[in-house]
Formats: structure tokens, sequence, C-alpha cells
């Protein structure tokens, strides 16, 4: 065997060229030649300025080393059509960098940089064996020590609990167009016996998981997926993929088979269900909740946030007249009243007034506006906002009638209540239009978290597009509330 004057160890193959050990690769440029399976390769962008940092790639050579490759923008080009998952390949000339210290997908500490030099060649008569995969698991405890570290990325293997919401053993029905929208699918995943963990699967992660989910004849059970992100979200550990993510089932790969054989072994750890476990809403400061909106991956989210009335936001109308159908806002016709619904499209309909308040409220984190909504209103007050209505003009004898009522006590005796409010963030927060949260239901604060299938019923009378014409009726456009409204309740309030 040959020696480098650094003193790493070439070896000469049959072809009577030097190949480098994978663990033998140092800092630096080389001459030699390295051989290595490619297990996968994917695009690494920044996600603030959306820019492309390169191609990277994870390499596996013939004694198991695993080490993570690198290609910059400008070369992607001239590697990429040979490129594909599962070849083996030689390379020739290439430079030793140092690996990244965050988000890292393998223990070396160097990484393979093609540079202008480098030859890139598909082997297809090679005698040396290479594994197909390496992989690098974490129990929940590993993942709970690690937590928001930004540190390497490791694998995840366990059984399914829920799909969306969807019981695993109920056969869960996956929508590619619903999913596609919010580009995430989120699993409840159980390893072995330890605690169930939240798992988010977003963009290819989810688009890949869709397509083997729906492969399979029955219903898997079985999932594994690779580098995924360890957070804290509302003080709960959960699981997020990132661009380098893989996603294997039951019988794809030897980890997945290894595990559907335990689970058959373990029939009762299968059948273990915690619900309040698996199902409960994130509970969230306001201070969190905004840090979750300003994340670049964030989507549209429920959570629950306690917290204190401080005013009621004057300036805006509390209610709105809405269709006895389907609450959305009407319209003065010729002669009747016009749902603006075009789903629901009802003409010479009976106008209810219908909340939409907005509260000043605050914790010890943070203060903001939240609306509230329809049920919401009832909630707080008890009383529905149609029965305050008429109740302030048969007061007042039906006079102004046309006009708008004004802030009922029922809302104003609410202030400095503390509440334990369901809010939801909206795509409206996520794009800077407004950093108003909709109120979908109001809890004492005793009690426990609900369901997600609980939710999902809640949330279906008040869709997105109900909210949006509620929201536009006070509003007349979708103008933000933010620091503005806060400033206008806390001047009521101090008689300013």
């Amino acid at each position: 065997m040959a020696m480098k004057p650094h003193g790493k160890s070439i070896v000469s193959s049959d072809y009577d060229e030097k190949v480098l050990f994978l663990k033998d690769l140092s800092l630096g440029p080389h001459e030699a030649q390295l051989r290595f399976r490619l297990i996968h390769f994917w695009e690494a962008w920044n996600p603030l300025k959306k820019t492309l940092i390169g191609m990277e790639m994870l390499l596996i050579d013939e004694q198991g080393t695993v080490i993570q490759g690198f290609i910059s923008p400008g070369r992607i080009e001239t590697y990429l059509p040979k490129m594909k998952r599962g070849s083996v390949y030689k390379l020739d000339n290439f430079y030793g960098s140092r690996n990244k210290s965050v988000f890292r997908v393998a223990d070396h500490t160097v990484t393979v940089s093609f540079s202008w030099n480098s030859e890139l060649t598909v082997l297809l008569d090679c005698p040396s064996q290479f594994d197909d995969d390496r992989f690098r698991f974490h129990s929940y405890e590993e993942f709970q020590a690690n937590c928001d570290l930004k540190g390497d990325l490791y694998d995840v293997v366990g059984h399914m609990k829920l799909v969306n919401g969807q019981s695993i053993h109920e056969a869960p029905v996956l929508d590619e167009v619903e999913i596609a929208k919010a580009r995430r699918v989120l699993i409840h995943v159980q390893s072995h016996d330890g605690p169930v963990m939240k798992l988010y699967l977003w963009d290819q992660a989810a688009r890949e998981f869709c397509k083997k989910f729906k492969s399979y004849e029955g219903t898997p059970t079985v999932l594994l997926v690779t580098t995924v992100n360890t957070k804290t979200l509302g003080g709960t550990l959960a699981l997020t993929s990132m661009s380098s993510s893989r996603v294997f089932m039951d019988y794809d790969v030897q980890p997945t088979i290894d595990y559907f054989s335990w689970l058959g072994s373990n029939p009762d750890i299968a059948e273990q269900v915690n619900a309040e476990v698996v199902t409960k809403r994130e509970t969230m400061t306001i201070g969190e909740i905004f840090s979750y909106i300003e994340q670049e991956s964030a989507k549209d989210a429920f959570f629950e946030c306690t917290a204190t009335i401080d005013d009621v936001v004057h300036g805006s109308s509390w209610y709105y007249i809405a269709c006895s159908g389907c609450h959305s806002k009407v319209s003065k016709g010729p002669t009747s009243l016009l749902c603006t619904n075009k789903k629901c499209g009802k003409v010479n309909v009976s106008g209810v007034p219908q909340y939409l308040s907005k509260i000043s409220v605050y914790d010890n984190s943070d203060q903001a506006v939240f609306v509230l909504l329809g049920d919401a209103g009832r909630e707080l007050t008890g009383k529905p906002a149609s029965e305050l209505v008429r109740s302030y003009f048969e007061a007042n004898g039906n006079e102004g009638v046309n006009l708008e009522a004004p802030i009922p006590e029922a809302l104003i005796s609410t202030i400095s209540q503390k509440h334990k409010f369901c809010v939801k963030v909206t795509e409206h927060n996520l794009s800077g239009k407004t950093r108003s949260l909709t109120v979908t239901k109001i809890l004492s604060l005793d009690t426990p978290p609900a369901t997600a299938s609980s939710e999902d019923n809640h949330t279906t009378a008040t869709s997105e597009e109900t909210s949006q014409n509620r929201v536009d009726s006070a509003d007349g456009s979708k103008g933000a509330c933010c620091s503005s409204e806060l400033e206008r309740a806390k001047r009521r309030k101090c008689g300013n």
C-alpha cells in the first residue's frame, strides 16, 4: 500500500488508479480519487435571501464511511446530468473543505467539495461493494436533549399514530390538493414505547410521504424520516423535515423492515393511543405566537393562549350584518339584502347581527389585538350579538335603526378578565397584512386542551373565506390592525 506525503493511505485499484478512503480525507486540495455511492442529493437555499447556496450530497464508500458533498451553484449544471441516487461514482480531483457546524447530515468533519478540475464518472463494473445507505437514529430523549440547538440532523423511525389528525387505524384519507396548498403533513409518531412526537413534513418531504402512503395496498404503519430538525413549539418537542430529508415506510429499507418486525412482536405498543398527548393544540404566549409567525416555514396553525383583556378597541364596528344561512356579510340590494358569499348567493336574506369585535389583550410577554367572530363573542359575553343589538334599539324606541349600535356593556364589562383563547394564525398574518389574531373559541382557564378532531369540527363553520368576509364587513378592506389599534384602545381607557 502506497503512502501519501501527509501519511494517509492510498489504495491501488484494478485500473492502477489511486483511491482515497473517505475516513482518511483531510482539508485542502486533493489530486487523488474517491469512490462512493451517491445516497442522496438536494438543493440548499438561503431561506432569507431566497438564493441558491449549492447542491449538497450524502456519499458512502466501500468501508461504510459517510460524508457530505458539495457543488457550488456555478458548477451544478456540469455534474447534475450524471447524478443519479444510488449509483456508484469515482471522483478525481476535489477539495476537502470544513464541514458546516449547523444542520450537519454526517459525522465527518470534512466535506467533499467539487473544484474547477473535478471529474465525476459513473462506475458500472466496480468490484467493490458499497452499502446502499447509512442512518443515524435518535430516541425521544436524545431529540429532547438537542432541541433548538441547530446542530446535527438525525433520523427518526417509529410507528404512526395520526396523519393530519386521522387515526392510522382508520385508514387515513390524504387530500393531495389540500396538502399541496398547506405544503405540509403533520404526523404523530411514536418510537418504540417512548412518548408520541409531532413530526411536520414540509414541501418535498410531504409530497414524497403522500406518494408512498398511497402506493401501499393497505395502510402503512412504520415511518422513517431522515435528517429532521428539533424545535420547541409551545413547550412541546416537534420534529420538522429539512430539504435533505427522505421518507421511508414499512418495507422500504432494512431499518423499517426491522421496526415492522418489532412492532408485530409488540402489538400492545401499536394499539396504545393517548388522545390527549397526540392531539392537543400547542399552548403559546403572545410573544411566542408572533415569533412563530416570523419563521420562514410558518403556516396556518391553531394555538391556545392565556391573556388578559385590556380594552375593547374603538373606532370600528363591533358587529356586522350576516346572512342567516352562511353567516357571511350581506349587502343592500335595491329591495332586499343580498349575501356576498358566491357559494351561498342567497337573495332576500334575513340579516342577523354577528360578532366582529376587536379586543386589546396582553400577557407577560407581549400585547395583541384579538378579533372575536360569531360564537367566540357569545362565549365571552354570554349573549349573542343579535340580542345585544336588538336590546339597544328597543331601549331607545327603535330610533336610529339605520345606524350602528354602540359597544355594549356586555363587552366592556369583560375588561380585566383573563381567559384562555383559541386563536388561529392565517395567511394574512404570515404575509404581514395584519397582526390581529382571530379567536375561534374561548375556554375557561381550567379547560383541558381540545383534540384535533374537535378543532376541525369547530373551524368548519369559520372557514377562511367566511372569516375574510366578516373582516371585510367591518373594515371595508384587508387593512392591518396592529399597534395603532392598541394605542387607540389605551387612549380610550385613559379617558384621553
